[in-house]
This record gives structure tokens, C-alpha cells and sequence, in this order.
């Protein structure tokens, strides 16, 4: 009986994994695939080549993943903010959820960024990088969403579960860069609610332009990689505009982006996951505050980090050097708790909350 109870719990553990690893793009989504100036010999490519952690690099990264652990989750609880409901949409906020989750609400529309309300982001229930802290608002507590966007498909910025929820609770459509639409297919997703962009490819949605950019990053849910696409995103409404980095590393795309697109109003960057092992795909924080500069942003918001313990830095490191780099570098800045509504033309002091806990 143990065994069979043991068997049967193996089987319920693993029956989502299969799913998880999405789809590969087939029929018209592959053609766009194929004719996109990105792709070539199978993959797509960046602008600037960027290398990526061989196998080597990973087992030395294992091994270090073992030790100190404890700097690289915080002493005390996150604190975490319940959003006020009912709040309007006006002018121009930003909510973030942790990691790189966010609401952004601009001149009456909401667009939900890389939404990941997972325990754990892998394709696993039981093992797998585990939340820090609960998602500050449940999925059905969420106001109507106007459009949902995705970066790439890596698994803490794409969700299964969390689509799914969305698919049901919301009406919203979908803007994924190219090749995403098929994992989305595949889970449920109704293709009419699926927008697919290839880098300088734009979409009107709700009255909003939305504009796939450029990024330095890589993609893939299971052994083969890159055959989906990746970007970062400017979301430009009647008067304001916003920019949102992806998972990317620095690269002469974002000063090109800002002249194109900028100035923005405010802007949400990675500064978080970085490792000496892969410069060239994850930005250290002061190569965030770069991009910002770059990109011609107003008021930076630092993503990717807080929630998951996704590299061997300490818990704190990011939100620190992103501080100490904004003040260096006179770069307007709000690092709030997750949960917490900014207001872009008010936003708060930073208090250093994360210190308190590290």
C-alpha cells in the first residue's frame, strides 16, 4: 500500500511537467518564426552575441549554492502590502508583485507584466526556486486587466498555472514576443487572445501602443534553448510612456530604444540574478541604473529580485547597489515593498524596509 500510495503520488507530482515544457511553434507561427530577422540556423540570436553558463560554470555554481545560504534569503519576513481595491486607474502607477511581476496603470488602462503567482517557478510542485513571500493579492482579487505581457518564456516570468487562472478570471489578451503563442496554445489559451511580436513589431490594445524591444537574454522551458524569442517592452499611452527591461544584459540596444522611444515616464529594470558565470544575460544593478539613463527614464523602479533566490548574491545586494548607484548618479528612484502602489509623479522616499530584514 505504501508503495502504491508512493507511485501515485510520483505520477500526480509529474503529470504537469510535460505541459509545463509548452510547445514548439508549428503553421503560421512557425513561418513568422522563420522570417524573422532575428532567427537564423535554428535560433534566435541577440545583436550583441552573449555567452551563457557551460556546464562547468553550473556544477561550480551548484556547489557554491550550497554555502551561504542564509545571506541570500532574508532574517525576517518580507513585508508585504494589500492593495487598496477599487482604486482608478488614472494617470500613472505602478504596482509591484515581487520579482518581476507589476501592474502598471496608465491614463485609465491596467497591463499586467510577466505575471508568476506560482509557490515555485519550475516546471516541478516540489522542488524548484520557492517564493519569499505570498503574492501580496490573489489572481481572482485583481481589478480588470486591459493586457497581459510577457517577456520571454523562462519559468519565473512564465507561469502555466498563472496563465491559466487569467485565461478564466480575465478578458484580457495576451502580447508575447515570437514563438511564446504556442506554449500559451497549448495550455488553453484561445488564439484570438494571443498576440505574437517580433523586436520592432507594435500592437494597439485598449487604446495603448504597445512596442516589442530589443533585449541580451535567451530562452527556453526545457533542453533546447532559444527557439523562442525574447524582448523588453514600451508601453506608450496618450501622453505617457513606460519601459519595461525583460531579463536582458547591458548592451547598446537600450541607448538606440531610448532615442527611438524615450524619454519615459518611468521605467521597471532588472537589477537582480546576476552571476560573474553569465554577464551578458542578467545586468548587475549598476548596469541597470545604466539602462535607465539610457533608455531616457524618469523614475526607476528595480525589478527581479526579493522574490525567488535565483543567484549567489546576498538577498539585499541588489536593492543596495541600485541605491547607492542611483544616488551617484542622480537617478529618481522608488524600491517599494511588494504590494505597494507608486505613484510616478509622487512616489515615495526610499527607506532602505529591505535593510530592516536582510
Amino acid at each position: 500500500m505504501i508503495a502504491l500510495a508512493l507511485g501515485a503520488a510520483a505520477v500526480w507530482v509529474a503529470k504537469d511537467i510535460p505541459r509545463q515544457m509548452g510547445a514548439k511553434a508549428k503553421g503560421d507561427r512557425l513561418t513568422r518564426v522563420l522570417a524573422s530577422p532575428q532567427f537564423a540556423d535554428g535560433k534566435f540570436r541577440n545583436t550583441v552575441p552573449a555567452s551563457q553558463p557551460d556546464a562547468a560554470a553550473l556544477t561550480r555554481i551548484a556547489s557554491a549554492s550550497m554555502r551561504d545560504r542564509e545571506s541570500r534569503r532574508p532574517h525576517q519576513p518580507i513585508p508585504v502590502v494589500s492593495p487598496a481595491p477599487g482604486l482608478d486607474a488614472d494617470g500613472l502607477h505602478v504596482t509591484w508583485y515581487g520579482h518581476s511581476s507589476a501592474l502598471v496603470e496608465i491614463e485609465g488602462r491596467r497591463v499586467l507584466l510577466d505575471p508568476v503567482w506560482s509557490d515555485r517557478c519550475s516546471p516541478s510542485r516540489i522542488s524548484g526556486p520557492k517564493r519569499l513571500h505570498e503574492p501580496p493579492v490573489a489572481l481572482r482579487d485583481l481589478p480588470p486587466i486591459d493586457a497581459v505581457l510577457i517577456s520571454h518564456d523562462h519559468y519565473d516570468h512564465l507561469d502555466m498555472e498563472t496563465i491559466q487562472n487569467l485565461v478564466d478570471l480575465q478578458a484580457a489578451p495576451f502580447l508575447v514576443p515570437l514563438g511564446v503563442g504556442a506554449h500559451l496554445e497549448r495550455w488553453g489559451v484561445p488564439a484570438t487572445r494571443i498576440i505574437e511580436l517580433d523586436w520592432n513589431d507594435s500592437a494597439k490594445v485598449a487604446g495603448l501602443e504597445f512596442v516589442a524591444t530589443a533585449a541580451r537574454h535567451f530562452s527556453g522551458r526545457g533542453f533546447s534553448r532559444d527557439e523562442t524569442l525574447w524582448t523588453s517592452w514600451v508601453i506608450n499611452g496618450p501622453t505617457r510612456k513606460v519601459f519595461y527591461s525583460g531579463d536582458t544584459g547591458y548592451f547598446p540596444g537600450f541607448a538606440e530604444i531610448g532615442a527611438e522611444h524615450g524619454p519615459f515616464d518611468v521605467t521597471l529594470v532588472q537589477v537582480g540574478a546576476y552571476g560573474d558565470a553569465w554577464p551578458d544575460i542578467h545586468m548587475i544593478p549598476e548596469d541597470g541604473v545604466a539602462t535607465h539613463v539610457d533608455v531616457r527614464g524618469g523614475l526607476l523602479i528595480p525589478v527581479h529580485w526579493a522574490t525567488f533566490n535565483l543567484a549567489l548574491h546576498e538577498w539585499s545586494e541588489p536593492a543596495d547597489r541600485t541605491w547607492n548607484e542611483a544616488k551617484a548618479r542622480d537617478v529618481k528612484l522608488a524600491i517599494p515593498r511588494p504590494g505597494e502602489r507608486v505613484d510616478v509623479d509622487n512616489p515615495p522616499p526610499v527607506d532602505g524596509w529591505w535593510q530592516q530584514i536582510a
